[in-house]
């Protein structure tokens, strides 16, 4: 009897158990699909809201490139301020909208995103995009609109920066014959300029513009046959009063022109990412003693020199070559470029189209050793930037001068202890050179825009508190 009666009670308490469980179970599935309405609702809202901002918001459309991040500016540790003017947008943003015409040989559409960073490169890490050695001047704009030391108070501005597109600008109208259509953009700009309140404060002497591309091709002169140049480094105004940044100066004439270095792809958001890059540069393993990237070039005196560098480079095993061309080429692969010259201990930079190439700061990134064939590739080039004494980060040869001479003997004479010392100095460069993360307002370091601002913030004070311009007040 107690075992039937036990048997009983276990069945009950199994039965018991089994209608709570059910009843859990179907708790359970209340519960979870209560949730998932919630999360299908909280999806649904948020993705209206996101398409709403994407199609419908004013500042996308009226201005595609400019992403920054709402995130508060870093304080302003420097003692001076930057105005941008807010200039009619046919003198910037306007040339965008056309982006396939901004370049005869390439299509800037890819180029001119992300504040002309381009498109990112995720399989190098974070930070690296594809950018185009002659987008400088969409970057430093997008810079400076985020920097720290902006100010929306003119009357109290140290600078003022004139965001004028005129690289993509020069570099569309190349084919055009008539000079006058060729020139009338920057014409009137400059008069533009003229008329504004601030510019009459100082004549001009606190306006700067800043231009991805070469200064060649804003001086045209009757003196050198026509290649596509524009004339606005040669007008008066900007000539005599206006400060003017460009990738390459001219050596001789450019007194009011500053190089700034051509943008490579890496571009960190915090000082963590440059650190970690600077490390990984100091220990890599260089298995080859020098290499060059680039192409032939024909038709031009300066290609002497550099036929016989590659066939220098050609010959030594040695040398690692990386040979650019037209078409599909590993030229045009960030990744194998870098590769090239992480590799490698001496990096040749011998001028081509013109004296200065993207490839010295590409190579420095890389922790290689430039090694230079004229003057007027760097050291004429970016005071701003690099040691007043070049033999602490590069190596010079003068091959115009002696055609004898063999670039790899040169370079091994150079004992290894020095050859330690100029890789040091190179990488401890590597974030005056570079282009931070526009929407980066902590990066932590300072990069080629906070270099060009401040060296341009003492020029305009030394030039306006000279005795020479008081007298003439």
């Amino acid at each position: 009897m107690w075992r039937k009666n036990h048997l009983k009670s276990i069945r009950k308490e199994k039965d018991e158990e089994y209608v709570l469980g059910k009843k859990l179970v179907v708790a359970s599935l209340k519960d979870i699909q209560l949730h998932l309405k919630v999360i299908v609702l909280f999806t649904t809202s948020f993705t209206i809201w996101f398409l709403f901002l994407l199609v419908l918001s004013p500042k996308r459309v009226s201005n595609p490139i400019r992403v920054f991040l709402s995130t508060p500016p870093a304080e302003c540790k420097d003692n001076f301020s930057v105005y941008i003017y807010n200039l009619p947008s046919k003198y910037n943003f306007d040339l965008l909208r056309d982006c396939t015409s901004l370049n005869i040989y390439t299509d800037m559409c890819p180029h001119v995103t992300n504040n002309g960073l381009g498109s990112p490169l995720p399989q190098m890490g974070s930070g690296w995009f594809t950018t185009h050695q002659l987008i400088a001047e969409l970057i430093i704009h997008a810079r400076i609109q985020n920097h720290p030391c902006l100010t929306e108070d003119a009357h109290k501005s140290t600078l003022f920066y004139v965001p004028f597109y005129g690289g993509l600008h020069a570099s569309s109208k190349f084919r055009e014959p008539n000079y006058t259509t060729r020139d009338a953009l920057a014409v009137e700009l400059v008069e533009y300029i003229q008329e504004q309140k601030w510019w009459k404060r100082n004549s001009g002497k606190d306006h700067f513009m800043a231009f991805g591309r070469t200064a060649w091709d804003f001086m045209r002169s009757d003196e050198v046959a026509d290649f596509g140049a524009n004339k606005l480094l040669n007008m008066s105004p900007v000539k005599n009063n206006m400060s003017v940044l460009v990738v390459e100066r001219h050596p001789w004439e450019g007194h009011n022109q500053y190089g700034i270095p051509y943008p490579s792809y890496f571009h960190p958001s915090t000082s963590s990412e440059m650190v970690e890059w600077q490390n990984n540069m100091s220990y890599i393993d260089r298995i080859h003693l020098f290499s060059f990237v680039g192409a032939p070039r024909t038709g031009k005196k300066k290609v002497v020199t550099r036929d016989k560098v590659i066939k220098q480079c050609e010959e030594s095993s040695k040398c690692l070559i990386l040979k650019c061309g037209h078409g599909p080429s590993k030229c045009h692969n960030p990744r194998e470029v870098v590769k090239v010259m992480m590799r490698s201990n001496f990096c040749l930079q011998v001028l081509g189209d013109s004296y200065t190439r993207r490839s010295t700061f590409d190579s420095m990134l890389a922790g290689c050793i430039p090694v230079f064939f004229s003057n007027h590739t760097a050291y004429s080039q970016y005071k701003w930037f690099l040691p007043s004494d070049p033999t602490t980060y590069s190596v010079y040869i003068d091959l115009e001068r002696n055609h004898s001479i063999r670039i790899e003997e040169e370079l091994l004479k150079i004992p290894m202890d020095e050859v330690e010392r100029k890789r040091r100095t190179v990488i401890e460069l590597i974030p005056t050179f570079t282009y931070a993360h526009p929407n980066s307002t902590s990066y932590g370091f300072k990069d080629v825009v906070d270099v060009a601002l401040k060296a341009l913030s003492d020029h305009v004070t030394s030039l306006l508190t000279s005795p020479t311009l008081l007298d003439l007040a």
